[in-house]
């Protein structure tokens, strides 16, 4: 179990304003609850969706279970279309399957964007999720791989394996039709779908736009100062490779005290 637990704080009857002069700058996750949504919630049933939505072919991960690996990628792609997948999707059981009768479903969007480096909202209009977050300040006890944690069962991680996981503190809500959830830039989370649903997902960059690479339409990529620090610290860890062993654990540990010194905040919280 992760060491830490919290509850992800919930607001009922926030505006707009409220949320961009309070809320938004203290840089953590929340739930805004009675938000005005319109009649979406209502009415994207599955026959309204399978209907409205036609038999455009999507592309959509398969898993026998609900946990999708990214990392190790315990699913496969298959081709579905779309009225067949939201009637699949919202089966228990399914006469028709690819892996097994109880396999599930996960479409990521309509269209191809997978956006890492910008706020975002989760807006879910139909079905309840759970969700777990873990704040930037804890990636050192995550085990990440790229922008991924290779923790992949967080109600029960091997501790024997991830030692240090036990030190992430994990923040927790649950979602339900008509529930938004502000997810900061950079926040890692661990989404589980308890019943069948829909989730609408608005991203926008908050910083300056010269902060962001120019060539990245989406928001997919890491900042450019990022981007050129990290090729920085690529190039110096090509010099000390040059060194023998030794030398090389001795600079390279000064290395991680320098960055750990300069680079980042010691206050945690």
């Amino acid at each position: 179990m992760a060491g830490h637990r919290f509850s992800v704080p919930r607001f009922e009857g926030v505006s707009q304003e409220q949320f961009i002069e309070h809320l938004y700058p203290q840089r953590k996750p929340l739930v805004l609850e009675g938000i005005d949504l319109g009649a979406c919630t209502s009415k994207w049933t599955v026959d309204y969706l399978s209907q409205i939505g036609g038999r455009k072919e999507v592309k959509i991960h398969v898993a026998a279970v609900a946990q999708m690996d990214f990392i190790s990628k315990n699913f496969v792609y298959r081709t579905l279309p779309f009225d067949k997948l939201v009637q699949r999707a919202a089966e228990e059981k399914h006469t028709e399957f690819f892996i097994s009768e109880d396999e599930k479903y996960y479409l990521r969007s309509l269209g191809e964007d997978p956006r890492k480096v910008m706020d975002n909202f989760l807006i879910q209009v139909t079905g309840k999720k759970r969700v777990v977050l873990f704040s930037p300040r804890d990636a050192q006890y995550l085990y990440l791989s790229g922008s991924k944690s290779q923790v992949l069962n967080i109600d029960n991680p091997d501790l024997a394996k991830y030692p240090l996981f036990s030190k992430a503190r994990r923040y927790e809500c649950s979602l339900k039709a008509g529930d938004v959830l502000f997810i900061p830039a950079l926040w890692f989370h661990n989404v589980i779908s308890e019943e069948f649903g829909v989730g609408v997902n608005v991203f926008w960059k908050h910083l300056p736009s010269e902060c962001y690479d120019k060539t990245d339409t989406y928001g997919n990529k890491d900042l450019t100062a990022a981007s050129r620090a990290v090729q920085i610290l690529d190039r110096a860890l090509k010099t000390l490779a040059e060194l023998p062993e030794e030398y090389r654990d001795f600079y390279a540990r000064r290395m991680v005290l320098h960055i750990q010194d300069k680079a980042y905040s010691k206050n945690f919280e």
